[in-house]
């Protein structure tokens, strides 16, 4: 059973979140948490909470079930709102800087049912 995490409007631009989102994707939850800890980008301190969290969630979801085998399945950043504003440029003019955000969707499972579901998937294509 899959659990969700997500983190709507950080403010980052979304390509410096995905070459993080890149690091962890189908890792052991342990091994992300790990990388992410020891990550001097600074969007790695918001993702790595959000792993925690969907962590948190999967436990919810499956009392009494052991999470030494949870995996990140699916990992992915979407852009989100950008806040435009003015920078003074030469001769009077003016440039538009935009600062960009992003949403972050993190899956959880564990690591059996990840690979039955790409096995089923590949059969059925």
């Amino acid at each position: 059973m899959e659990a969700i995490a997500k983190l709507n409007n950080y403010p980052t631009s979304p390509r410096k979140m995905r070459l993080l989102a890149d690091l962890i994707r189908g890792m052991k939850v342990e091994k992300a948490l790990a990388i992410l800890e020891h990550n001097p980008k600074h969007p790695a301190v918001p993702l790595r909470k959000l792993v925690v969290s969907a962590i948190s969630n999967w436990k919810q979801k499956n009392e009494g079930l052991d999470e030494a085998g949870l995996v990140v399945k699916t990992i992915f950043v979407d852009g989100a709102r950008v806040i435009k504003r003015m920078r003074p440029a030469p001769q009077g003019r003016g440039y538009r800087v935009r600062k960009r955000s992003n949403h972050v969707t993190v899956i959880v499972d564990t690591a059996g049912q990840v690979a039955t579901a790409k096995v089923t998937e590949s059969v059925e294509a």
